[in-house]
This record gives structure tokens, sequence and C-alpha cells, in this order.
């Protein structure tokens, strides 16, 4: 399959306070979905579902302990399941809501998770890489001493080559390049991107990062919002404005700008992506590209948690987040 459809959801449910409550959460995803595909079904195959950052919970304590008491779950869990008998029952491809996660290797950890399934299952997981420091106490896996995983997977599918990064994540240019050189021909953001930053000027950083990402990648962007009301996560306003962006970098569709539930579908092509990338001798970024003029990768940066203080890894707590990015900047 070379064209479908590919649905932008955005959500605006209250914070829960308890894992408990994020079933219902996963009720109203699947109710979304499912009205979507059908729908739309009259004119569009929509294939690809996105939703936002803390879809199903936000780190609202200042510890990992407290995340992990009220809100961490394991993933894959009862939720991606149903997710998984929803994709095999509509043939679709969902990049799930964060989920804040727990995994027994680490288990003092919290890790910011999505988790893209399809009709065989759960096919990826991203935790993600930069979390929104200092006020984000979950774990960034390269921080974890000797960490296995990938820290930028792609999966192969039959609608093409996916890879996703989750909200701060996208203000990396090089999280999404390294998704690209990974094979990634869409980039998936989950995000929970608040005002002032969000969709109107003079800070519109939302839709510039969306659109400078797809272009200087030439992938298409595929990008969810959270779109809730001040109330359900204080202290900040969440815009929405959840959009879709070809790999030139133009707006396929977007959601007015402003909280509450909305779904915006626009068309995928990945057989003209693909004959573009082969096609291209100027602009074409990727080809162009001279790693070794960019010493500054090399440089140190964040420390990593476990060797920032006598090799020993400490709980996160925000006090250390800031003296750590205090040191960043004069190591």
């Amino acid at each position: 399959m070379t064209l479908f459809y590919a649905a932008a959801c955005q959500t605006n449910f209250p914070n829960p306070v308890h894992r408990r409550e994020i079933a219902s959460r996963v009720d109203r995803m699947c109710t979304i979905i499912r009205q979507t595909v059908e729908g739309y079904g009259p004119f569009y195959d929509v294939r690809l579902f996105s939703f936002p950052e803390f879809a199903h919970a936000a780190p609202i304590h200042d510890t990992p302990s407290a995340l992990l008491k009220h809100l961490a779950v394991e993933v894959p869990n009862e939720h991606t399941e149903r997710y998984h008998e929803l994709c095999r029952e509509l043939n679709i491809y969902l990049q799930s809501g964060s989920f804040l996660e727990v995994d027994p290797r680490w288990p003092s950890h919290v890790f910011n998770t999505t988790v893209l399934i399809g009709p065989d299952g759960l096919l990826l997981k991203y935790r993600k890489v930069n979390p929104w420091i200092p006020w984000e106490v979950h774990a960034s896996p390269h921080d974890v001493a000797d960490y296995p995983d990938p820290l930028f997977p792609v999966a192969e599918t039959e609608i093409g080559r996916i890879g996703v990064a989750i909200c701060y994540d996208w203000l990396f240019p090089e999280v999404l390049r390294q998704l690209t050189f990974n094979g990634a021909e869409i980039l998936v953001r989950v995000s929970a991107y608040m005002d002032p930053w969000g969709t109107a000027s003079p800070l519109d950083w939302w839709t510039l990062v969306n659109r400078t990402r797809a272009l200087e990648n030439t992938a298409y962007v595929v990008a969810s919002n959270q779109a809730a009301d001040m109330k359900n996560y204080p202290p900040f306003g969440w815009p929405g404005g959840s959009m879709v962006v070809d790999y030139d970098g133009r707006l396929l569709a977007q959601a007015d700008p402003g909280p509450g539930e909305k779904v915006v579908v626009a068309p995928i092509n990945i057989g003209q992506l693909r004959e573009e990338r082969e096609r291209r001798q100027g602009h074409d970024m990727r080809a162009h590209t001279r790693s070794e003029a960019y010493p500054y990768l090399k440089q140190p940066g964040l420390t990593p948690a476990h060797a920032w203080r006598d090799g020993q890894e400490q709980e996160i707590r925000i006090e250390s987040l800031k003296q750590r990015i205090v040191q960043s900047k004069t190591s």
C-alpha cells in the first residue's frame, strides 16, 4: 500500500491520579478510533492513528517513587492488548499516547513510553530520550547504565517505515535525524506541548518545529498534541493544533487551535515519498550531510544519571536535575 490516510488525534482528559483510571481513557480512545475509521470509510482508508503524550497519565509527582506508587504500569499490558485487538479488527496501526512505564529490569525508574501497535501486535517501544527537565522526573534510557535496547527504533510495516519521538525530543534535531537515518519515512510526534510555545504567534514552536523536521528529513510528520483544558493539567494550557505535514514541510491538515477532542486526517503517499528521495539531488539534506563536520556531537553534554555522582545512580529529583543542568553548562 502506497497511499493511505493518517489521523492525528487529540484528547481532553482530566489527568488520572491513579493507574486504575487509565482504562476509561483507553475506552474513549478506542471509541475515537472506531468512529474515525467508520466515519471516513466512504472517503478514505485511515490506517495510521496517533495520540498525544500524557493520554494515559502524566508525571504529576516530583519523585519517581511517587509515580511508581500511583501511576506507573508495565508495558505491554492489558491496555495495549485492547489496542492490539482493535488494530487487528480494523487493520490499522496505532501510535499510542504515552504511558508512565516501570520495567522490572530497572524497578526504581519510570520511563515515558509510547508503543506502535499493528494488526500483528506490538511493533516498537519508544522511551522518551529527552525528558522536559527539570520538571519531568522520569528517566531517560540514555542515562541508564548498560541500557541494551535501541534508543531510536524504527518499525517496518506494510504502510511504511515508522519512527516516533515524544514531545521535547523534537527540539533536538539529532533525534529525528537519527530516526531518519535508521530508515524512518513517517515521523510520529506524541506530544503535550503547552502555551505559549504552541500554535500561536509569536512563539508558535509547535508548528515551526513540526514543519522543519519534516522538510529537513524528507519525511512525513504526524503530530498529535495534548488539548486539555488548563484545569486538567495545571499550570499549563494545552493548545492542540494536531497536524500532518508532508516531506516538503507542507501542512496537509491541522486541527483548529484550542482545547478539546479533535481528529484531523490527511493523505500519506509512501510511494511518492520514496520516488522523491530517490530522484532528488537538490534539497536532499540526508544525502548532503557532512557528518564529520560536526565535532560538537562528540563532546560531553548532560551527564548520564549513573555517572553524575561518584558512579552511583540516585533517585531523580528536581533539585538534582537542576544541578546536572548547571554542571553541563560548565563542563
